[in-house]
């Protein structure tokens, strides 16, 4: 990879640059530019594509993105010391590379994009699962961006694709099924990456649905599934209690069974049940 950009290795990349990996931010530097390019493969045909990268650090993936033929990458990065390593692949790719030294939670990134938009990144730990639902949760569906492909913790990764009847299986398996098809990618280990972190991570792809695939208000959707998950113990008549004075009727209604527990429903079942307390 580094013969097709024309620059060096992330391993002097980051020594000459005097970059560490700091947990403060979440961060994890992956340096094996055969496995960014094979992440941004992951994302399908980037070819007229904008593309936004959340926490590119050194710019391992940037480059993967980029030399896999991207439109454009907007690469937003909280930590200025990376700047100098990223304005580097910039220069390597006049026009396509737009870097924002902001934190990722704050800034509008749809401004700086043109559709049709992926979202590609080795998200940072610590806002990761955040900017997850935040993607999966906009005011309108279909989103602005075409598909979400995200390193997470494969713990998380494995949340997000669950089934019913597991303990994997909640909150982040309804938000994401609900309006997307989910599927694992591919798995890295500890030592892909510096410094290495003690669990395996996974890569999630994630592709938005021209609509959901139940009918739903999202936001009475999201809290019923946050109540039922939140007392994912309790039967759903206890852990559903404070959202109608009659749930236990609404969960008749909707084709469940009071006794369940958040886990044992499917998503079609959640949607029935957020249907029947929206009619009031």
């Amino acid at each position: 990879m580094a013969t097709i950009d024309g620059l060096p290795p992330l391993r002097e990349v980051i020594a000459t640059h005097g970059l560490s990996a700091r947990k403060a931010l979440g961060q994890n530097f992956l340096l094996d530019l055969n496995l960014t390019a094979k992440i941004a493969r992951a994302a399908g045909d980037l070819t007229g594509c904008d593309v936004l990268e959340v926490g590119p650090g050194p710019g391992g993936l940037t480059r993967g993105l980029l030399a896999e033929g991207a439109r454009r990458v907007v690469a937003i990065e909280k930590d200025a010391r990376c700047l100098p390593a990223l304005a580097e692949i910039s220069a390597a790719y006049p026009g396509q590379l737009e870097v924002l030294n902001e934190d990722a939670l704050q800034v509008d990134w749809a401004a700086h994009l043109t559709p049709p938009i992926k979202i590609v990144a080795n998200l940072p730990y610590n806002v990761g699962t955040e900017l997850l639902v935040r993607w999966l949760t906009p005011k309108t569906w279909p989103p602005q961006w075409q598909s979400l492909t995200l390193m997470f913790q494969r713990e998380v990764a494995e949340r997000i694709v669950a089934q019913p009847g597991g303990k994997a299986y909640g909150r982040l398996a309804v938000l994401a099924q609900w309006r997307c098809s989910a599927r694992i990618a591919l798995t890295l280990p500890p030592e892909a990456f510096t410094p290495p972190p003690k669990v395996k991570s996974a890569v999630v792809h994630l592709t938005a649905l021209p609509a959901p695939r139940f009918e739903a208000d999202p936001k009475v959707l999201e809290r019923v599934v946050a109540a039922g998950f939140n007392q994912r113990r309790k039967m759903l008549r206890a852990a559903l209690k404070g959202l109608a004075p009659d749930i236990e009727d609404r969960i008749l209604a909707a084709g469940l069974t009071p006794t369940d527990r958040a886990e044992q429903v499917p998503i079609e079942g959640f949607c029935a049940l957020a249907r029947q307390i929206a009619a009031g």
